[in-house]
């Protein structure tokens, strides 16, 4: 995560990929899937998950990651997913997974 976004804004993965996101930005960043604010577009994933047993299981690293934290999440079903910072919706990317 840099101060251009997510780079590179397109990751082309296989199921059962790990991608991890590192915060090189000055403020914090927080990953997750479209569609903003619900983050529900990968599927089980939203934001009313964070601070439950399930946040682990969720595209979605509920939380403003600080410069030098990371996030990862293990792909498991195919498709494009779009994804957002939490923080400055105007920034995203686009997993593929095939």
């Amino acid at each position: 995560i840099t101060d251009s976004g997510f780079e590179p804004e397109t990751v082309e993965i296989g199921v059962g990929d790990t991608v991890v996101w590192t915060n090189e930005l000055s403020r914090a960043s927080w990953p997750a899937s479209n569609v903003h604010p619900i983050h529900s577009a990968y599927p089980g994933s939203g934001i009313i998950k964070c601070g439950t047993s399930s946040a682990d299981e969720i595209f979605d690293a509920c939380q403003g990651l600080e410069t030098g934290e990371t996030y990862e999440f293990i792909f498991t079903e195919f498709g494009t997913w779009g994804y957002h910072d939490h923080l400055q919706s105007s920034k995203f990317g686009k997993i593929i997974v095939n």
